[in-house]
C-alpha cells in the first residue's frame, strides 16, 4: 500500500514506446523482468500519439497537489455502497457497440443517468480510448461490478447495495465534468443515502473524470475508491484512494469471466474504503492479465505507425469528433 504519488518531473512529455529487448543481457540471470513491464504512462503515450497525428497544443491533464479525504463514517459492514460507471446503455439503434465495435460518437451520453441496482442492465463501452486490441468487450463484469457488489452485500461484507448506480459522461472538459456532472451526481448519492462510491473508469479521459468526482464527492462527506487501469492519470489527478488492475483499458475490473479475479478487485475496493490511513492510497492488485506483457506496447504506440495509417487515422479522427460534438449538441 502506498500513498505516495509519481512526481509531475518524471512524466516526460513525449517519449517514444519503449521496445522489447532484443539479446541476452549480463543481468537476465537476475530474472527481471522487461522494462516495459511497467504500468502504461497513458499521459505521455497520449500526447506522443496526438502529436504524431500533427495535432498541436497537448491536452492539459487535471493535476492537484492537496487532496481531500473522507473517513468511512459506520463500520464496513453497516454502509450502503453505491456506483459509478462511465459505460452506456447499449442503444439498438445506434450502431456497433460491443465485441469488435469501433468507436462509436453515435452511442455516447452527455448526461448523469440512473439505473436501479435491483436489476439486470446491458452496459457496455465504446469510448474512443479503451484498449480495442487487447481489452475483451464481451464480459461486462470487466468494466460494471455491480454483480460483485451484489454478492458482496450478500457476504455481509457491505450493510447493501444503494438503490441506484449512476452513469458518469466522459467529458474532456474538466469544468463540466466539476460544474455539471459532480453536483449532480452528489445530489443522487446524497438522495439515495449512499455511504460510499466506488468508480470505474474505461478510457484515459473517463480515469479523469472519475478521478475529479472522487474528490468532489470527498469534499462534500461522500468516501469514494476508484478501480482503474490508468495509475498514471488517476494519481496525477490526486484521489483519496485508487485500486490498481494492471489490466488494459476497458478491463479494470478484472478478467474477462473470472469472477474470482472479479471479486478480488472488489474485495480491494471495499477495504481500502474502510481502512486507507489518507488520501493518496493506491493499491496494485497482484493480478497479471498475461504471461506475455507485451501487449502493453501496443497502446497508441506512435513508432509503429505508417505515414499512410498516420493520414487515415487523423482522418478518422476529425471525422469522429465532428460527429461526436454533433452528437453533443442533439444530446443537450
Amino acid at each position: 500500500m502506498t500513498n505516495t504519488p509519481q512526481p509531475a518531473a518524471c512524466l516526460p512529455e513525449s517519449p517514444p514506446v519503449d521496445a522489447p529487448p532484443s539479446g541476452r543481457k549480463a543481468e537476465d540471470h537476475l530474472n527481471f523482468a522487461p522494462e516495459y513491464d511497467q504500468p502504461v504512462r497513458y499521459i505521455d503515450r497520449t500526447r506522443h500519439w496526438y502529436a504524431t497525428l500533427g495535432y498541436g497544443k497537448p491536452y492539459t491533464w487535471a493535476h492537484y497537489i492537496d487532496v481531500p479525504f473522507t473517513r468511512l463514517r459506520k463500520p464496513l459492514s453497516q454502509a450502503r455502497v453505491s456506483l459509478i460507471t462511465t459505460a452506456a446503455p447499449y442503444q439498438a439503434d445506434k450502431g456497433p457497440q460491443g465485441p469488435g465495435a469501433p468507436y462509436n460518437p453515435a452511442a455516447k451520453f452527455f448526461k448523469v443517468y440512473s439505473g436501479g441496482t435491483a436489476e439486470a442492465h446491458d452496459l457496455r463501452i465504446s469510448h474512443v480510448g479503451i484498449d480495442r486490441k487487447h481489452a475483451n468487450m464481451a464480459d461486462s463484469n470487466c468494466w460494471f461490478p455491480l454483480p460483485a457488489l451484489q454478492r458482496a452485500a450478500a457476504a455481509g461484507t457491505i450493510g447493501g447495495v444503494a438503490p441506484r448506480f449512476y452513469g458518469l459522461p466522459t467529458d474532456r472538459s474538466q469544468r463540466t465534468t466539476l460544474d455539471a456532472y459532480a453536483p449532480e451526481l452528489l445530489a443522487r448519492l446524497q438522495a439515495d443515502a449512499a455511504d460510499a462510491v466506488v468508480l470505474v473508469p474505461n478510457c484515459p479521459v473517463c480515469h479523469q473524470s472519475c478521478s475529479l468526482v472522487a474528490r468532489y464527492l470527498e469534499s462534500h462527506g461522500i468516501a469514494t475508491v476508484v478501480v482503474g487501469a490508468a495509475r498514471d492519470i488517476v494519481e496525477y489527478c490526486g484521489v483519496p484512494r485508487l485500486v490498481f488492475n494492471d489490466f488494459p483499458l476497458g478491463n479494470a475490473a478484472g478478467r474477462p469471466g473470472d469472477v474470482a479475479s472479479q471479486d478480488h478487485t472488489l474485495a480491494l475496493a471495499l477495504a481500502l474504503l474502510e481502512k486507507a490511513p489518507a488520501a493518496r492510497t493506491t493499491v496494485q492488485t497482484t493480478l497479471r492479465w498475461s504471461d506475455a506483457p507485451s501487449w502493453k506496447l501496443d497502446y497508441l504506440n506512435a513508432e509503429q505507425l505508417t505515414p499512410e495509417e498516420r493520414d487515415r487515422i487523423r482522418s478518422e479522427n476529425d471525422r469522429d469528433k465532428n460527429l461526436a460534438a454533433a452528437v453533443r449538441k442533439t444530446a443537450r
